[in-house]
């Protein structure tokens, strides 16, 4: 008489597979995409003639290299000085000659308010990394949200976040977002 091997359930095997390959789903952390959270500008109309061009001492220059360093009107420095510089040029509080001119507009719940005819322009090269890119945006557009809340609880003693609808509008007319991203090309660095 022949001994008889043992077998095994195939159908176990099949549940503890599919068991582990959930444990895995369940429990593997996925990397989060990060990006910007912007609406483009709509098409200008075909018929539109060119802009007039804009005052040197109105224009904010930002440069990020292929090797990811930050130059700003010029000189070297670090993105975590960014946000403070870009603030000082927008605001402009000593109405210096060197920073952008102001224009007196007619504003909703603020009345006669100094605009500034401010640009910051970025532009990177196209080796600049996206991380970079991104750390460099979030510093630009935070200046401009930081001044838009300091205006709001100078002028109505809350958080921008908590105005209502037509006072925001107002905070965006006294400090509109003028950020100009040029096409990435190559601009310097190793």
């Amino acid at each position: 008489m022949a001994k008889k091997i043992p077998e095994l359930p195939a159908s176990t095997l099949a549940d503890i597979a599919f068991m582990l390959l959930i444990f895995f789903l369940v429990t593997t952390t996925m990397d989060v995409d990060s990006g910007l959270r912007r609406r483009l500008s709509p098409m200008p109309p075909e018929d539109m003639e060119d802009t007039p061009p804009i005052k040197e001492r109105n224009v904010f220059i930002v440069l990020v290299d292929k090797s990811n360093r930050l130059m700003v009107e010029g000189e070297l420095m670090q993105i975590s000085n960014l946000r403070e510089k870009a603030k000082e040029f927008l605001a402009n509080p000593d109405n210096s000659d060197k920073l952008p001119e102001k224009k007196l507009v007619e504003i909703p719940f603020l009345g006669e308010y100094e605009v500034s005819k401010g640009v910051i322009s970025l532009q990177n090269d196209v080796g600049t990394q996206y991380g970079t890119y991104i750390a460099v945006m979030n510093e630009l557009v935070g200046a401009y949200n930081e001044l838009r809340d300091e205006l709001s609880r100078r002028e109505f003693g809350k958080p921008y976040n908590n105005l209502d609808k037509d006072r925001r509008k107002a905070v965006q007319k006294a400090i509109p977002m003028l950020l100009s991203e040029a096409e990435p090309k190559k601009v310097g660095g190793k």
